[in-house]
């Protein structure tokens, strides 16, 4: 009976070493993005000019979204780690705030990219378009679309009959295809998706080509159309890194197949920090550097971070 429970007791340190050895890897990255996101968001909230500049605005509806699906990604993985067992409605609520923001990234790129396109279009009428409030109202507006997504789901979630069920609680971890559980639950997540990336693809694509031809038919302000171009290929760019995050799944599942489980825990956590977690940091590390009015603010918030560390590390090996 006593080797059983010292058996019983080694299984349980080696299943916490484990989780410890994986996921702290992942939560120092996630950290260092997490504080990167934070600092631009002060960044962006520091300045009167960047308050009231229609790009900023945008910019920073974008890296809110990234940064609470980022944390939201985080929570995920964490519980799955720990092999944290939830209940039906608790992880029903997460998995809709998480689809929530997850859509607020394709849906502002849409909105930034067609306000780079009338800026470099129509550049007279780009004051009179481009307003902070008709920016406030196109950003409810992606907040309300992604809403009604997220009750179109709650809709379909309901078909399935959870009365039968003997209990609210999980049989495995809390993941949103876990949540899947209606009949059309699955079909209309997939529909969806193919629906929102083509639409935002198309939409980046054409503003981009839109602005190709005025700077071809232009024969002055070369530098604005570079730089508008410039950012709609950025856009692009991060359209594709936001379509990527939907291939996470599916890659695990496939690589399960041909390794074990050692070998999958590692390679999950690769993938998961350059899918997940790599994409909703980029976009703010970019434009903070390419951006000649945030970069300043930003180097100087991040260089007053990095003092204030040393500081204190001064001060705690001082005796």
């Amino acid at each position: 009976m006593s080797s059983q429970t010292n058996i019983t007791v080694e299984q349980q340190l080696q299943g916490i070493l484990e989780v410890v050895l994986f996921s702290v890897p992942i939560l120092v990255p996630c950290c260092v993005f997490l504080c990167i996101n934070v600092i631009m968001l002060m960044t962006l909230r520091s300045k009167s000019v960047l308050r009231e500049t229609s790009r900023y605005v945008l910019l920073f509806n974008l890296l809110f979204g990234d940064t609470v699906q980022m944390s939201l990604s985080q929570l995920f993985y964490l519980l799955a780690s720990c092999r944290i067992r939830l209940t039906y409605p608790v992880c029903g609520l997460l998995a809709m705030l998480i689809e929530l923001t997850n859509e607020i990234s394709p849906l502002t790129l849409v909105v930034m990219s067609l306000e780079r396109y009338v800026a470099v279009c129509y550049p007279l009428r780009h004051s009179t378009f481009i307003t902070i409030r008709s920016t406030a109202v196109a950003v409810i507006v992606v907040w309300a679309f992604s809403s009604l997504n997220v009750l179109a789901r709650v809709i379909l979630l309901l078909d399935f009959p959870f009365r039968d069920l003997k209990s609210l609680q999980m049989k495995d971890i809390c993941a949103k295809e876990n949540m899947l559980l209606g009949r059309y639950s699955d079909d209309y997540d997939k529909a969806y998706n193919y629906f929102l990336f083509v639409s935002a693809g198309v939409a980046v694509s054409c503003s981009y080509i839109g602005v190709m031809i005025a700077a071809r038919s232009a024969c002055t302000d070369k530098d604005s159309f570079r730089k508008a171009r410039n950012t709609l290929l950025l856009h692009l760019v991060q359209l594709g890194l936001s379509l990527s995050s939907t291939l996470h799944n599916p890659l695990i599942e496939a690589i399960a197949k041909v390794t074990d489980r050692i070998g999958l825990v590692r390679i999950r956590s690769v993938i998961y920090v350059c899918i997940i977690l790599l994409p909703r940091c980029l976009s703010a590390f970019i434009y903070g550097i390419r951006d000649k009015t945030i970069r300043s603010i930003l180097i100087y918030y991040l260089c007053c971070r990095i003092k204030l560390s040393v500081i204190t590390a001064k001060a705690k090996v001082s005796p």
